[in-house]
């Protein structure tokens, strides 16, 4: 057992001794090929850690645990991927509107003629309190 409990690491092999006992952790490695034996220590050791902090279900216990914690993300991940993609169809909606009341604005309010190649500052007061677009933002802040 020595080279599987190294004595400089003692609670290691008193946690595997308290769970399995001395006599069932050398018959199980015995029975093991040699190059399987160190991945039995350290299973026995993460098994009987897991019952010392949970006698009734032990390793099941922990297993389902993680399971349910993992069905926890993934309906987490769904509800925010949902949301994401309201959001998304929110903004398009909102696109739609407002791309459709700026053609309605153009309709009522025609353009006076000029060269289509002079450049206009209508463009760059879009976002002035003065380009009386108030009555088009109304309906959506309240």
């Amino acid at each position: 057992l020595a080279p599987y409990f190294p004595p400089t690491d003692p609670l290691k092999f008193t946690i595997a001794h308290k769970v399995f006992g001395a006599s069932n952790i050398i018959k199980l490695l015995q029975d093991l090929p040699e190059s399987q034996r160190a991945d039995a220590v350290s299973s026995m050791v993460y098994e009987a850690n897991v019952r010392l902090r949970d006698p009734v279900y032990g390793c099941a216990g922990a297993i389902c645990q993680l399971q349910k914690q993992v069905s926890d993300l993934q309906a987490e991940l769904a509800k925010a991927r949902a949301e994401i993609v309201n959001t998304q169809c929110q903004q398009a909606n909102l696109i739609a509107f407002i791309c459709r009341e700026m053609r309605q604005f153009q309709e009522v309010s025609p353009p006076s003629p000029q060269d289509p190649y002079e450049t206009s500052d209508d463009f760059l007061n879009f976002y002035e309190d003065n380009n009386n677009l108030s009555s088009i933002w109304e309906p959506l802040w309240t």
